[in-house]
C-alpha cells in the first residue's frame, strides 16, 4: 500500500465500457514522516469514496483489481482506504480529525 493525498479529479467522457461509473482521482504520494507531497502523481480509481485533501492508501498492479468496485476492470491503481491517523516513533504526524 502506498500513502498519498487526493489532490484532484480526472474526468474522462470517452472510455472503455468497463470503466463507466467509476470515479478517477489524482493522488500525490506523501512522505510519511513529514506528510509533505513528493511531486509524484498517480491517477487512481476510487473504491472507497475519497475526497479532495484526504490522506489515503492506494494499491497498484494486480492488487488494484481486488476490490468489489474494480474486480474485472482494467485497473492499475485503486484507492482502498481513507487514513484516520499516521503515527511514527510515538508521535502523530497526521490525524484526520485535526485537519
Amino acid at each position: 500500500m502506498i500513502l498519498a493525498r487526493v489532490v484532484g479529479t480526472v474526468v474522462s467522457t470517452h472510455k472503455s465500457e468497463k470503466l463507466t461509473g467509476l470515479k478517477f482521482l489524482l493522488v500525490e504520494k506523501v512522505d510519511p514522516t513529514t506528510m509533505q507531497g513528493k511531486k509524484d502523481y498517480v491517477v487512481a480509481m476510487d473504491a472507497v469514496g475519497a475526497g479532495i485533501g484526504e490522506i489515503i492508501f492506494f494499491v497498484s498492479g494486480s492488487s488494484a483489481r481486488q476490490t468489489a468496485v474494480t474486480e474485472g476492470k482494467p485497473a492499475d491503481a485503486t484507492i482502498i482506504a481513507i487514513v484516520d491517523a499516521v503515527e511514527k516513533d510515538g508521535q502523530y504526524v497526521y490525524q484526520k480529525a485535526a485537519d
